[in-house]
């Protein structure tokens, strides 16, 4: 998984997967069939271990858009400490790179995008009643798919920046102006 995510998948070969993994070419091709087979098991083992965690905060009953915030801001904690440039978000790097000419990868990143999106919108509309409103929820829709949207560039941006500081302040301005939005 590591491999993958810091090199992506037309850049990483079976020779690195073997020297990666510690395990002979014949063991992959045997337990996964391939490297395409391989690197999605290595895309769920990512959503177990890495999503699936960090978004657990938004997606927790009663979360609002002050997790949404949290959220954001402890993945950029996150990035900081092991080092900006980093190595992005996997889904957002394999979304640019595999799953354009990949069907069951595009599947996966679409799992995944509807998950965030799903998380980001129950928490908005945690926020709207929190509140005493009830937002529509096609506008509520629209303005979590606009976070997916932002957060997949968030993450890709990452990898060309070695400061948090244009993370932190394009992440403000994005909630703040959901902050806005989600208050109409």
């Amino acid at each position: 998984m590591l491999r993958f995510w810091q090199h992506g998948f037309g850049a990483t070969s079976m020779d690195d997967l073997v020297r990666s993994t510690g395990v002979s070419r014949h063991s992959i091709y045997s337990q996964f069939g391939g490297k395409g087979e391989l690197f999605a098991a290595c895309l769920d083992a990512y959503v177990l271990a890495v999503v699936t965690p960090a978004f657990a905060q938004v997606e927790a009953p009663g979360a609002t858009l002050d997790a949404i915030t949290a959220y954001f801001e402890e993945q950029i904690a996150c990035g900081e400490a092991a080092g900006l440039p980093g190595f992005g978000c996997l889904m957002a790097n394999t979304m640019t790179e595999v799953a354009p000419c990949n069907g069951a990868v595009a599947a996966i990143v679409a799992r995944h995008n509807g998950r965030l999106q799903s998380g980001f919108c129950a928490a908005l509309k945690n926020t709207s009643r929190g509140a005493g409103r009830m937002s529509a929820s096609r506008s509520t829709d629209d303005l979590a798919l606009a976070l997916v949207v932002f957060a997949n560039g968030l993450w890709s941006f990452s990898r060309t920046v070695s400061d948090a500081r244009p993370l932190r302040s394009a992440t403000h301005e994005m909630l703040l102006l959901t902050r806005e939005r989600n208050s109409r």
